[in-house]
């Protein structure tokens, strides 16, 4: 039995590259050449290895745009002309290079490969699906698929899109192969939370992702990437191995680069002159490459000697074995560590074996080999059988991630490309709104349109024009077929929506376009339902942003977004949020009277922050127009915060909706000034936030103060609503038994921070007076719940200061945990050096325990010194000391200090909040129109 696993998985893909409409266009040469180079010696490998007995399984992705043109007879015969130049010119070089003894030889060899070559190609008809096929049948290759264009699925729009892309796919597959396939190479391998249950719709049961995409998974899978993990949907994740990859793709490291291997852009197309070469390369004059190269790598320099096949091979054979010893040492190592058998995947572009790298399918032919002749340490496997293999896989929530540069989108989301999606995902939605209407039509024309309609948009939808766009190649070609299928999905729209179809124009468009033809528009039929979502007429309806909202918890925006979007509900609003998509959440759901619509957006990473929130702004603004089409209006928008900022502007301008702000905090005040150039562009964005809003709201006074000083705004703009507190939550804060466990010992008095730990919050200063107050009273014990970027630097603090077991970091903790320590804390302290309000003091004082605050921000407006709390300098360890050592020796002073604070939180009840919010809106909108609207509700309810 082997001690373990190996998965070699190819990726075959190549966009949709058809032109009937004209000859000799170059990228139709990308399939000629992957045809030639690639597809037919990968083959012709596969075939020698079962022709001797050698045992082997492989996985091949075969992408539906692949497929379509692999099956069509234009690009089958056209292939053939291709193979037919190419003998033709191989027979030219024999006689051309007779007394060059260094070239001759390569030159009858390459006319042997391509006669072997086309004897393949046309002993399958140039059906090359066909062997592909018998591979399958045969046991030795497992076929998989991709989305239906090889669309970039963490930036389609809409989840009816994704859902036409992946149905498209299987139906392609199981078509042309009779059987569905059982995973998919998502295209880049680009994943996001949620497309799992989309892949489980289809019957997919696993899936690809590059290395960091399991490393940055939440709950770490327990076997590491020799294993595969779960989704909470059960579908399968395979991870990229790093040894492998960097064997072969590595620029440095990887076995392509040696010296003896074929050099890749020594080309007969460039090196002879054009009298010899012009019949075989590009009519109009442009140099190509032929296939026919005779020099080796050589070395860096432009300098490069006679390439011989013969070192080649022995180089090959020996990197295989170089390869198969690293294989088998992971294997060991892994199995030792994982205690069960690894499977080692290495995932690969089949283009690369062949076309980019020659000697890639004799590497592979000798390693296969290998493995089958020392079957001792490693096997072959597919996907499918390891998972048959154990019963319990770990489960794991992945995180958005792709392969490529940076590993988080880098190359589909640029400057250089960043302008088609926009223009994508108003395509999407007008498909998804025809298909609703026209999908189930008799009209046989209008239908022909619909269909041709969908081919169009999963054309432009492709990676590939993307990824073309930031490698600035063939950079005019991609921009042309991404704004020609635009156009003619826009046309044929039109003559959807019109009914006025001109046949003539559809049957060219379906000539020039003629993939998928089972295609079946009433994929992006949308699941929401057909009754326009309007329950309350003559209530005014507001949308609000915000890039937080439950189960969506960074900071305490979440919380007031929700209190305050619910208790307008009660008081007549028609209440829409537009906030971020949550691995687990419905994208719409109504909560407590509230249409909350999650957008999906890819999760932030690292320097990543800003292109995600570029996309945020861009979904919430496609959203607003579908829900706008659905047959909403809204009389306001109301955004939180400069995430939102754009997508608010957008709304109000697009849709002539009067926009209201509320500004949580300041750039300049969380730092205490201006110091980089994200930084700057933060501040840019909320100062023009604040100029677009017809109002300003802020939580304090001293924000008022802040933000008239920063963004120069006059002060009848601003209007001050604290935060607040729901007195129907008050009771779970007293929830639990009493007991201090697992927070503290039974005897020890629970000194509380709950909070962000990042700079501003000030924990550092709480660490620092810790050692003065544990002097005084030992027993007590320092909580500090919550998360952030300072947490190991925290750590590192409280340790330096010998504190040991007398300081406690929960992380993040439930609500119900939260609320047992309010009940059971002795203070809680908030020694914030920025804080705007600071609802988890209001939160603490609710609870009826004593609160230590800074004296600054809003915290000043709500805790007044010696009457309902006490205050502290901020940053002041010795101050911060001085008032937890009172409240600790005078427990009848504290017990007074608390009831006050528990009676004071009533100045912040939400249902009065939300009646200052109302006003607000009443001053933007005028109070005619809602007092007429508010009216009519109040009617209906007393039955009037």
């Amino acid at each position: 039995m082997a001690e373990g696993y190996f998965s070699l998985v190819l990726h075959a893909h190549l966009p949709y590259v058809r032109h009937p409409e004209q000859k000799d266009v170059l990228e139709e040469r990308w399939l000629f050449e992957a045809v030639t180079e690639s597809y037919i010696p990968l083959l012709q490998t596969f075939q020698g290895l079962i022709r001797d007995g050698v045992d082997f399984r492989v996985t091949l992705s075969l992408s539906p745009t692949l497929v379509s043109m692999l099956a069509d007879p234009l690009l089958q015969e056209r292939t053939l002309q291709h193979l037919n130049g190419l003998v033709e010119l191989s027979e030219k070089e024999i006689a051309r290079t007779e007394k060059m003894p260094e070239f001759h030889s390569l030159a009858q060899e390459y006319h042997q490969r391509f006669l072997a070559i086309r004897q393949f190609f046309l002993r399958y008809d140039g059906n090359l699906l066909l062997p592909f096929k018998e591979l399958m049948e045969q046991g030795r290759a497992e076929l998989i698929t991709s989305a239906a264009t090889h669309a970039f699925l963490p930036l389609v729009l809409t989840e009816e899109a994704v859902r036409a892309q992946l149905a498209t796919a299987v139906e392609t597959q199981e078509h042309h192969f009779g059987v569905r396939p059982q995973g998919i190479w998502l295209p880049e391998c680009g994943y996001y939370p949620g497309l799992d249950r989309l892949l489980e719709e289809q019957g997919l049961r696993y899936f690809f992702t590059d290395a960091h995409g399991l490393k940055q998974a939440q709950l770490q899978p327990a076997f590491g990437l020799s294993s595969p993990i779960v989704t909470p949907r059960r579908i399968a994740v395979f991870a990229r191995d790093e040894m492998a990859s960097q064997q072969v793709w590595s620029s440095k490291e990887g076995y392509p680069g040696d010296v003896d291997y074929r050099e890749y852009y020594r080309d007969i197309g460039f090196d002879l002159d054009w009298e010899t070469i012009g019949p075989y390369v590009h009519p109009d004059g442009i140099r190509i490459n032929t296939g026919i190269k005779y020099y080796r790598i050589t070395g860096k320099g432009d300098h490069k000697e006679p390439y011989h096949p013969g070192w080649a091979r022995e180089k090959a054979a020996s990197h295989a074995g170089h390869f198969l010893h690293l294989l088998t040492h992971r294997v060991k190592e892994e199995r030792q560590s994982i205690g069960r058998q690894p499977v080692i995947t290495a995932p690969y572009d089949a283009e690369l074996f062949g076309h980019w790298w020659y000697e890639g399918p004799a590497w592979i032919d000798l390693l296969l080999r290998k493995i089958h002749y020392d079957q001792t340490t490693v096997k072959t496997i597919t996907p499918t059988e390891y998972l048959s293999l154990y019963p319990d896989y770990p489960e794991a929530n992945l995180n958005m991630s792709t392969w490529g540069r940076h590993g988080y989108a880098d190359v589909w989301l640029r400057e250089e490309n960043d302008w088609i999606y926009p223009a994508l995902h108003r395509a999407e939605t007008r498909m998804v709104e025809m298909a609703d209407r026209y999908a189930g039509t008799k009209e046989p024309l209008r239908k022909r349109a619909l269909n041709q309609a969908a081919r169009e948009l999963m054309l432009a939808q492709g990676s590939d024009w993307a990824f073309i766009m930031d490698g600035k190649t063939m950079v005019e070609y991609a921009v042309k077929r991404t704004k020609h299928h635009i156009n003619r999905f826009q046309r044929l729209a039109d003559m959807v929506e019109t009914g006025e179809v001109d046949e003539e124009a559809l049957s060219t468009l379906e000539a020039l376009d003629p993939i998928f033809p089972r295609l079946n528009a009433a994929h992006y039929r949308s699941r929401r339902s057909d009754e326009v979502r309007i329950q309350h007429p003559h209530r005014p309806r507001l949308l609000m942003l915000s890039w937080e909202f439950p189960p969506m918890t960074v900071g305490g925006l979440s919380r007031h977004v929700y209190d305050l979007s619910r208790h307008l509900v009660k008081i007549g609003w028609e209440v829409h949020v537009l906030t971020t998509e949550v691995e687990g959440y419905p994208h719409e759901e109504e909560i407590q009277g509230v249409h909350v619509h999650r957008v999906h957006v890819m999760r932030p990473f690292g320097e990543e922050f800003i292109h995600w929130v570029f996309q945020l702004n861009l979904m919430m603004v496609d959203a607003c127009n579908m829900l706008i089409k659905d047959g909403l209006r809204f009389d306001l928008v109301h955004a939180h915060d400069w995430l939102v900022g754009q997508a608010a502007k957008t709304i109000k301008h697009r849709f002539g909706i009067p926009l209201v702000a509320t500004i949580h905090a300041t750039e300049h005040g969380r730092n205490q000034g201006i110091h980089s150039d994200l930084q700057r562009k933060i501040h840019h964005r909320e100062w023009s936030l604040t100029y677009e809003a017809q109002r300003v709201i802020l939580c304090s006074n001293y924000m008022k103060q802040e933000v008239e000083q920063y963004f120069q705004l006059p002060a009848d703009k601003l209007d001050v609503i604290p935060n607040g507190v729901d007195p129907d939550q008050l009771v779970l804060l007293h929830a639990g038994d009493g007991s201090l466990e697992p927070f503290a010992m039974e005897h020890e008095r629970i000194i509380l921070f709950v909070g962000r730990l990042v700079q501003e919050k000030g924990v550092q200063t709480l660490l620092d007076a810790a050692p003065s107050i544990l002097k005084d009273f030992p027993e007590a014990k320092f909580v500090i719940v919550g998360k952030g970027p300072m947490k190991p630097e925290l750590e590192s603090q409280a340790r330096s200061l010998g504190l040991g077991d007398k300081v406690l970091f929960t992380g993040f903790i439930s609500d119900e945990e939260r609320n047992r320590l309010l009940a059971t804390a002795t203070v809680a302290v908030f020694p914030s050096l920025y804080e705007p309000f600071g609802i988890v003091a209001l939160e603490a004082m609710a609870a009826g325990i004593p609160v230590v605050v800074s004296d600054v921000g809003g915290l000043a407006d709500v805790v007044e010194h010696e009457r309902n709390g006490l205050k502290m300098y901020p940053g002041d360890a010795f101050s911060l000391a001085l008032q937890v050592r009172s409240i600790l020796s005078y427990p009848d002073r504290a017990q007074r200090l608390a009831e006050a604070g528990r009676k004071e939180v009533s100045r912040f009840d939400w249902h009065r909040i939300a009646e200052q919010t109302d006003r607000v809106y009443r001053n933007v909108l005028g109070n005619a129109a809602l007092s007429s609207g508010k009216q009519e509700i109040a009617a209906a309810m007393d039955g009037k």
